[in-house]
């Protein structure tokens, strides 16, 4: 008989836990400071940091905030089927603007509802709830989106890049603006360190999805140990990510694990680097430029659809390949081993 998963799930909730935790608490001794009024003032400094580590112009936050102030996402999958990504065709993404409606709209399947203030690659807004929310986020947001516009990459690939930028450009933009000592440095530090540890609790909770919903369709688990299980991971993960109780579903931890997957890989990279966003932005768009096509992939894997689950795997496996040769490269091999 095969052991419970209660240990690595304690260790993984205890983690969470003290990271949330120590957040929070110092959230509340330390208050991150709100978006200033001049926020025109922020943004166009925010531009020339991300201009001298070699990002294009984009036209991302030239206009003023949409009425509606975010956007709205739904999703549905079937119940005992963890999507790979958000981009998993196993994913049904419907149009419901509020919870009540993307539930209502389940017909049995899991339901994951959120907003979001702002969406890449579509000329995207300044929104209301971005100017209404933290410094912290707003520089996220601002570094995360303008990001996306740099680089072709699979979006599994794409959106760690862009959290691993965001956040680590981010820490060494309000060093530059605001100094170590200040208020400002040590909110938008936290922020940045939390999000950034966060990621490996996404990893960790959806490997234990993952092989609990395995370890089911091996018949090795009954239904309703199943549900027990399934309800206790759920639970776990809604805390250490700090999500709203009842909010976990397998489409939110699919969407988040899109964000985590490769963020360890691309870490270990921005370290073999110098940890020079300069010389990381450079590098991946030189692994953009030499990546194999997609055609070139389907080919390699005799793959009929790009809008296939199988693509996605492989396409993105395809670029990871991609970034440890060209690391390689760079190094001369030296560091090759420390991005396995």
């Amino acid at each position: 008989m095969r052991k419970r998963l209660a240990i690595p799930l304690s260790l993984a909730t205890l983690f969470a836990v003290l990271v949330a935790g120590c957040t929070q608490l110092q959230d509340w001794i330390f208050p991150t400071p709100s978006v200033p009024g001049e926020w025109n003032a922020l943004l166009s400094e925010v531009r020339a940091f991300e201009r001298r580590i070699g990002f294009r112009e984009t036209v991302n936050f030239k206009e003023v905030f949409e009425e509606k102030g975010e956007y709205s996402i739904c999703g549905y999958a079937p119940r005992f089927h963890l999507p790979y990504s958000y981009e998993d065709p196993g994913i049904r993404w419907g149009n419901a603007l509020n919870e009540k409606d993307c539930r209502d709209g389940a017909n049995g399947d899991d339901a994951y509802f959120t907003k979001v203030e702002a969406v890449g690659e579509i000329g995207t807004a300044v929104t209301s709830t971005m100017l209404e929310g933290k410094l912290d986020r707003f520089l996220y947001l601002v570094i995360h989106e303008d990001c996306h516009d740099q680089f072709d990459l699979p979006y599994g690939v794409e959106e760690a890049l862009c959290n691993l930028i965001g956040y680590k450009g981010m820490a060494v933009f309000a060093d530059e603006k605001y100094g170590a000592k200040a208020r400002e440095d040590r909110a938008i530090r936290r922020y940045a360190d939390a999000q950034s540890k966060l990621t490996r609790v996404t990893v960790s909770y959806y490997q234990q999805v993952e092989q609990l919903y395995a370890r089911h369709a091996r018949n090795e688990m009954p239904m309703a140990a199943l549900l027990r299980e399934r309800a206790r991971l759920f639970s776990g993960a809604e805390r250490a990510l700090t999500w709203q109780r009842g909010a976990m579903s397998n489409v939110g931890l699919a969407s988040d694990m899109t964000y985590s997957r490769h963020y360890p890989l691309l870490e270990k990279v921005y370290e073999a680097l110098g940890r020079d966003l300069t010389r990381t932005v450079a590098f991946f768009k030189q692994v953009d430029k030499v990546k194999p096509t997609r055609a070139a992939v389907m080919k390699q894997h005799r793959i009929s659809h790009e809008k296939s689950a199988q693509f996605v795997r492989a396409y993105e496996a395809a670029v990871v390949e991609t970034i440890e040769s060209v690391l390689r490269d760079h190094s001369g091999g030296s560091v090759s081993g420390r991005i396995k």
